[in-house]
């Protein structure tokens, strides 16, 4: 594990519950930095130890206040930078504006690649992300960029739990639109098991208007992918047509429980049996509130992905295995 001053984690006031067990998985604590907001909502950086020439990890999940987040993770970059700190690192495990990725209408931004744009002008050398939600992001930035699709970190974690929690013989693999169908596909040829997945029709944003089954999953544990669950419309409603079409089971499994809205009171209404998320945003309130949220911890995937990358050992183990 790391010892002396080689290396500091540094966290935002997102996810401050995920950069403890990133920094418990390297076995140091976490550094020591004050961050404060005035009256009119301006956040204001204090890096209270010294980061000169450090190898620097800032870890901060786009959630909560998206904006506040961002704009304190931008600062704290900063900071380190003029603080000389010798290469410095976004922790980023859900990466904002991330469905904002392309010019889909007239006088639409990208503001994916703004977001990237402002991370490398605020000093970042090097973001490590999850599952991001289009993979073209990677190539926003100018710098290196850890795990930009599934198959990275998160799909090993999936596989696991599948294992650990079903008979893999009698479970088939869903992606809840053609998006997906990679990521399913890879997850199920891994299992050794079928796919389907569903093409689905939206009349706006968050609302589904119509979803055709493509697949048979009659009598089979059916397990729903995907990046991310935010007002969970999609899920939901795939978890109807899946047991209309005679599943036996339903279960969702994705990387980002985002859960807006009225999302735990679907999700609990619904005929999903549980949805599984990982912890890439704070999960605690969401887990009681409702009994079907099930979450997985990659704090210790995440503290992996970082030894790796402070000693400039490789990652591609973590495409295929969980650390322990």
């Amino acid at each position: 594990m790391l010892g002396g001053s080689s290396i500091k984690i540094f966290s935002g006031t997102s996810h401050p519950e995920l950069a403890k067990l990133i920094a418990d998985r390297v076995g140091l604590q976490v550094s020591k930095a004050e961050i404060e907001r005035n009256s009119i909502g301006e956040a204001k950086v204090r890096i209270v130890e010294s980061v000169r020439e450090d190898d620097v990890y800032i870890v901060g999940s786009g959630c909560g206040n998206i904006n506040a987040s961002l704009m304190e993770l931008c600062i704290m970059i900063h900071a380190c930078k003029i603080a000389s700190a010798k290469r410095i690192t976004a922790v980023v495990p859900l990466f904002p504006y991330a469905r904002q990725d392309k010019k889909d209408k007239s006088r639409a931004p990208i503001t994916a690649k703004l977001v990237a744009n402002m991370l490398q002008r605020a000093g970042c050398d090097h973001l490590i992300t999850m599952d991001l939600h289009a993979s073209q992001i990677q190539g926003f930035f100018d710098v290196p960029v850890d795990n930009v699709r599934q198959k990275l970190y998160a799909e090993p974690s999936t596989i696991q739990y599948i294992h650990n929690n079903f008979e893999v013989s009698d479970c088939i693999i869903v992606s809840p639109d053609a998006g997906g169908a990679k990521r399913a596909a890879s997850i199920a040829d891994r299992l050794g098991i079928d796919f389907a997945l569903f093409h689905k029709e939206r009349k706006k944003a968050n609302e589904v208007s119509r979803m055709v089954l493509v697949g048979n999953v009659t009598g089979k544990v059916a397990i729903l992918v995907d990046d991310m669950a935010d007002t969970c419309g999609t899920l939901i409603l795939a978890a109807k047509h899946l047991s209309e079409a005679g599943a036996a089971r339903t279960v969702g499994i994705v990387t980002h429980g985002i859960l807006s809205g009225n999302a735990l009171q679907a999700i609990t209404e619904s005929s999903l049996e549980k949805l599984v998320v990982t912890n890439t945003i704070p999960q605690h309130q969401n887990a009681a509130s409702c009994d079907k949220i099930e979450v997985i911890d990659i704090g210790i995937v995440l503290g992996e992905v970082i030894r790796r990358s402070h000693y400039g050992e490789s990652i591609s183990m973590l495409f295929t295995e969980v650390p322990f």
